[in-house]
């Protein structure tokens, strides 16, 4: 795709008027940082509250008689057992139980389910949900909405003097209010393990709202570059990369994307390799690693053992700035995923120390309930 055929945020001429650096994403024109640079738009959502631009994801909404329970014909959550006002994360499965898609799924009204999917998957995986639920349950693309994600230990206060209810919210909360003078859907949740919120604003409405929040001395605008490495000192895989429709839920280290009732039910797509795979029958999972040495090894790099047999590959990688070194996610065999276990990764024909570590990297923040 061209740069002139990309696709714009309502958010463009903003970031354009930011200094923002520019880059092809997702089929939109997307900021990958601003005149701070990577570094410190990483660090400064650690310490304060960085604004994310993240309009180019897909929202819908999923409606019929029983929206909850046709959704559950295509993800292997439990969504009839979803209360309102939360959210849960799901994956979109294909009958192999490899991941379409991943996403997050709310109902923060009556107004059947609010799906968010990754900006790359929405047109793939809202065809594959419009075929697989026909005559059952429509799928209504909200294409006149911007999604602001506000993230770090100081979001909580910035939202709460603009939206007092956000205050009282918990991780996975989520709610339709009257916001910034408009009607907004907010969830507790983010992508850089930090609390914070996602805001969905109308369109028109977007500029003005981020304009307001920047206002604030605690936030400043944080690009792509800063929302990857923020999240992948917190463990979270990143679709395309470390998930794709060769891997299951289990083999990325998610099985609690697995509801307990879906797998007592066994009726989810690809359930007999999940549940095989939940007993314990995987050739290889995802492996969290830190780089002891050299250069940080990126995406496709060969992991080897220690005796210099290739055994996976790197599916993301590089510099954790709070985490204070390389790190890297991939797959390997179970029996080599050990925490503590020694393995190598291959950084330009140069083999270098690494060593399994638990998931996150950097401890998550979530404000969840005492």
């Amino acid at each position: 795709m061209s740069t002139e055929d990309l696709n714009k945020t309502p958010l463009y001429d903003a970031h354009v008027t930011a200094g923002a650096r520019m880059v092809p994403f997702a089929g939109y024109h997307m900021p990958v940082q601003y005149k701070d640079g990577v570094l410190k738009e990483h660090l400064w959502t650690r310490e304060h509250a960085g604004l994310f631009d993240v309009s180019h994801m897909g929202q819908a909404r999923l409606r019929g008689e029983n929206p909850a329970k046709s959704f559950e014909k295509l993800v292997s959550a439990d969504y009839q057992g979803l209360k309102p006002g939360k959210q849960r994360y799901a994956v979109l499965l294909n009958d192999q139980g490899g991941v379409i898609d991943d996403l997050m799924t709310a109902r923060p009204d009556d107004d059947g389910l609010f799906i968010v999917v990754n900006g790359a998957c929405k047109d793939n995986d809202y065809a594959i949900i419009a075929k697989a639920l026909e005559g059952e349950a429509t799928v209504e693309r909200l294409e006149d909405r911007a999604l602001l994600a506000l993230q770090g230990p100081e979001a909580a206060t910035v939202l709460a003097a603009h939206v007092p209810e956000a205050a009282g919210m918990v991780f996975m909360d989520t709610t339709a209010v009257a916001a910034f003078g408009t009607d907004a859907i907010i969830s507790r949740s983010g992508y850089t393990g930090e609390d914070g919120y996602e805001i969905s604003v109308p369109a028109s409405q977007a500029e003005r709202i981020w304009n307001t929040l920047l206002a604030d001395e605690r936030v400043k605008a944080i690009g792509l570059g800063a929302r990857d490495s923020l999240r992948l000192e917190a463990g979270l895989p990143l679709y395309g990369h470390d998930m794709d429709e060769t891997v299951s839920p289990i083999e990325a280290g998610m099985p609690f994307a697995v509801g307990k009732s879906r797998r007592e039910a066994a009726d989810f797509p690809g359930a007999d390799r999940i549940l095989k795979e939940l007993a314990g029958d995987l050739k290889r999972v995802r492996v969290n690693l830190k780089v002891l040495e050299g250069a940080p090894a990126r995406e496709g790099a060969e992991i080897a053992d220690e005796a210099g047999n290739v055994v996976g590959k790197v599916t993301s990688g590089g510099f954790g700035p709070s985490f204070g070194g390389a790190i890297a996610i991939g797959f390997v065999p179970p029996a080599l995923a050990v925490v503590g276990s020694t393995l190598k990764v291959i950084v330009r024909g140069k083999p270098q120390a690494a060593e399994v570590v638990a998931s996150p990297f950097v401890p998550t923040r979530y404000v969840r309930k005492i």
